[in-house]
């Protein structure tokens, strides 16, 4: 074996680093504070780039497999009027593949598959790490995957960078319908999206101010263009996901402790989810650090540690920045401002 390493955390980053580090011979073990994989429904949008590198992983046939391209989705006024297009068909005919959609579920299984496949000892589930310092002494290598709250991020990296509420709350659930509608509908101070996430079903999240109940987030979309009312009316709410939308803030100067610790994810850098790349940059995270590591060797560490800050640390802490401004666009209460903007972009 290369060296040893223990990951905390057993989301989307946690298992795809330790994949990595698998592939690259070390010896990894696994600590989850939740009892159990991570099975709430909600779609994640794969862009191409993070694709490839699910595909270095060995990952890449299990997400086609249960995946679905993301295609024709507009922006929308609360009337359903078309103000622009996402993206997605300009990013397919560039990148020569579509943007993909998977379930959590999906993806943790894909995830927990392939590691077993490489022999890999499982996660230990319930398992929640108080003394990081331990852990930094037992092992070679340390990799803090644990989320935005992240222990590993405050025992090495002190107290500075942490949670930040932003002022709005999100709303996700799965109608059991196709909706057959695709995008995002920007009203003043709040936003509904709809994605597919597989056949017969649609993802859906609402972004609005402090919303309380489940009659106050029907009463915020009161009026909306079809399917938006039927979506609320006709998911069960007792499958509805509550939570108040936070990123980190301030940004880290580093990704990387002391030559054996490195944050991956939303450790290293919680973004609101507009842009739709929080797996993708915690997936990316994952490859390029077991990458650097591969490529230094276990007496390289240090090295490959600061390789992997420097390829990951600015390019995920952008696109942090651009989600979180984007934010701001879409909740703004200025909507002929906005509107102006949008008109910038193709409608089609």
């Amino acid at each position: 074996m290369a060296g040893t390493a223990i990951v905390v955390g057993a989301g989307v980053s946690g298992l795809a680093t330790a994949i990595g580090l698998r592939r690259a011979g070390w010896e990894v073990s696994i600590l989850e504070r939740r009892a159990e994989p991570e099975r709430y429904g909600t779609a994640f949008g794969i862009h191409p780039t993070a694709q490839s590198a699910l595909d270095r992983l060995g990952v890449g046939q299990a997400l086609s497999d249960r995946a679905v391209p993301y295609r024709g989705a507009r922006i929308r006024t609360p009337e359903g009027s078309v103000m622009a297009s996402l993206p997605l068909e300009r990013i397919e005919r560039r990148a020569g593949r579509p943007e993909l959609l998977i379930s959590r579920p999906y993806l943790i299984d894909a995830l927990m598959a392939e590691l077993d496949a490489l022999g890999s000892a499982s996660p230990k589930f319930g398992e929640a790490v108080f003394d990081v310092g331990s852990l930094v002494a037992g092992n070679d290598l340390v990799i803090g995957a644990d989320g935005i709250r992240s222990v590993v991020r405050t025992a090495c990296f002190g107290e500075r960078s942490g949670p930040r509420p932003i002022g709005t709350v999100a709303w996700i659930g799965i109608a059991d319908f196709e909706s057959g509608v695709y995008g995002e509908t920007w009203g003043s101070g709040r936003f509904f999206g709809m994605t597919p996430i597989e056949p017969g079903r649609t993802n859906w999240y609402a972004i609005v101010p402090e919303a309380g109940t489940e009659g106050e987030l029907r009463g915020h979309f009161e009026g909306w263009h079809d399917p938006i009312p039927r979506i609320l009316a006709e998911t069960d709410p007792s499958t509805w996901i509550r939570y108040e939308m936070r990123h980190l803030f301030p940004a880290l100067p580093t990704f990387v402790h002391g030559g054996k610790v490195a944050l991956v994810g939303d450790a290293a850098h919680a973004m609101t989810p507009n842009l739709g790349q929080g797996a993708c940059t915690a997936i990316l995270d994952a490859e390029a650090l077991a990458r650097a590591v591969a490529e230094h060797g276990p007496t390289g560490l240090p090295s490959a540690l600061r390789a992997y800050d420097a390829e990951r640390r600015r390019s995920a802490q952008r696109v942090a920045f651009a989600s979180r401004n984007l934010h701001r666009l879409m909740t703004t209460e200025h909507t002929r401002l906005r509107a102006s903007l949008l008109r910038l972009l193709p409608s089609r």
